[in-house]
């Protein structure tokens, strides 16, 4: 079963400096450039906006590199 999210859910993935975590600001269901690199996305497999909780970074992710926090 796939999981889905939507705008406001708060989810952690994990990055290079560790363990992050924030808010899903956008969900994207077309691909999306960002950063100098296209980001593939669809309605089946959609890319998630996600602001960190301690910093301004932004990130994209697909829904299977996420974990819903409570």
């Amino acid at each position: 079963m796939k999981s889905t999210f939507k705008v406001g859910d708060h989810v952690s993935w994990n990055s290079e400096a560790g363990h992050v975590s924030g808010r899903i600001v956008k969900v994207h269901t077309h691909d999306v450039d960002y950063k100098g690199y296209t980001h593939h996305a669809s309605k089946d497999e959609p890319q998630y906006e996600i602001k960190s909780d301690k910093t301004d970074h932004v990130a994209l992710h697909k829904g299977a590199a996420l974990r819903r926090l409570s």
